[in-house]
């Protein structure tokens, strides 16, 4: 059996034997594809090393004493490329799963429309099958980094005559098409993310379909299972910005770009990491209610992450989904929304003041604008606890009225 010593010292060697910092990024990126460290959990087949989970941190750690850099994980990517492990053929594994890794391709989700938010199997957006291809028409939103992607995971509609959970097919869509046209959303933040995405007559090969047609419910719920986990890898390196090497110089200017989406993401699950700075700083700790409030909001946060771990480690060690990943992701809701209210227990009306007028540069007021995104993205805290309730509790489903064909079903 593998050991921890044997790991460090492998992956420490071939470091040494290999990493170059004046190397372009997808070159080095693309030779340590084919070493199998830059995934090390994955499979040896597809780019990995068959590494138990409990060994992949001893390659991060290697990693980051040396400065190396990793393969891109930034944005919707790790998403795609989970989903496309479990479900995916081999021919579209070899055809996107290394350019995934390398960093040469952007994806993004698009799941969500205007009709069907919460309600995934509710999509409308159709895909019909000419004899040779697929032709989708409809419409997404909500769509992160699409502005920039150059595939998208769609689900669309391909049967209306039966139920609406056994009607969607799941496809890989080339988002550089004619067909596809893509607006941002100026968000209450002042950021723009989000996008909604048109669909005329755009073209999906055959080859393009994940699993089978009719079967993208079960791999949506894949790609969900992995982004309640945590495990779309949405964090920014946190290397040191001064490292030399036009490796970093190139690492950089890709964080600033795939990165830029998700500025926002810390304010809207909180800033739990500002609330005992500035509460030193503006002399709270001398009030019991505001101490008492900061307490309940570290034991909440510190629970929660401890949750988020369970299901990290569950899915690098393949397990299917447990109810963590919806504790996690109900848990994330409610610290979010108790951060928000002891940033205003602390700051008072400063917190409400934008820009360099406001409490730590107006970060505390994009908190507050941002937090409300947390109880909806990825599943509304409402379809959190369903779920909770039924496949956790075992408590009876609740009634439906939308069994049946789907085109009978009312909508909107």
């Amino acid at each position: 059996m593998t050991t921890q010593d044997e790991v460090r010292r492998e992956v420490r060697e071939w470091l040494q034997a290999n990493w170059n910092p004046d190397l372009s990024l997808v070159a080095w990126r693309t030779l340590l594809a084919e070493s199998g460290w830059g995934v090390p959990g994955w499979p040896r087949q597809w780019y990995g090393r068959d590494l138990p989970a409990a060994l992949t941190p001893v390659v991060d750690e290697e990693f980051a004493a040396a400065n190396a850099v990793g393969v891109a994980k930034t944005g919707i990517r790790m998403l795609a490329a989970a989903t496309l492990l479990e479900h995916g053929s081999d021919d579209q594994k070899k055809a996107f799963l290394k350019r995934i890794l390398t960093g040469e391709d952007t994806w993004c989700q698009l799941f969500s429309e205007p009709g069907s938010g919460s309600d995934l199997a509710g999509a409308t957006t159709r895909a019909d099958f000419d004899g040779e291809r697929w032709i989708i028409n409809g419409q997404k939103v909500w769509t992160t980094s699409a502005h920039h992607a150059d595939y998208g995971l769609l689900l669309a509609r391909t049967d209306w005559d039966v139920p609406k959970h056994q009607g969607l097919t799941y496809v890989v869509l080339d988002m550089k098409q004619q067909g596809v046209e893509v607006h941002q959303l100026k968000q209450m933040n002042g950021h723009a993310s989000f996008n909604q995405v048109f669909f005329t007559d755009a073209v999906v090969p055959a080859d393009r379909i994940v699993g089978q047609p009719g079967g993208g419910w079960q791999v949506a719920m894949t790609t969900l299972a992995h982004e309640r986990r945590g495990a779309d890898g949405l964090r920014g390196a946190n290397r040191d910005s001064g490292l030399k090497g036009s490796i970093y110089d190139e690492e950089r200017a890709e964080i600033a770009t795939v990165m830029a989406p998700y500025k926002w993401y810390p304010q809207r699950a909180g800033r739990v990491d500002l609330v005992l700075p500035t509460a030193k700083a503006l002399g709270r700790l001398n009030d019991p209610v505001a101490v008492q409030e900061i307490a309940r909001l570290l034991i909440l946060a510190k629970t929660a992450e401890w949750t988020a771990r369970r299901a990290r480690a569950a899915q690098a060690e393949g397990r299917p989904q447990g109810p963590e990943g919806s504790l996690g992701k109900l848990a994330a809701s409610e610290v979010a929304r108790l951060a928000a209210r002891v940033h205003t227990l602390i700051q008072g009306d400063q917190a409400l003041l934008a820009g360099d007028d406001g409490a730590v540069d107006g970060m505390i007021a994009e908190v507050l604008l941002s937090v409300p995104a947390t109880s909806i993205a990825g599943g509304t805290d409402e379809i959190q606890r369903n779920i909770i309730s039924e496949r956790v509790l075992s408590m009876p489903r609740e009634p439906r009225a939308d069994g049946g064909p789907f085109r009978e079903v009312p909508r909107n």
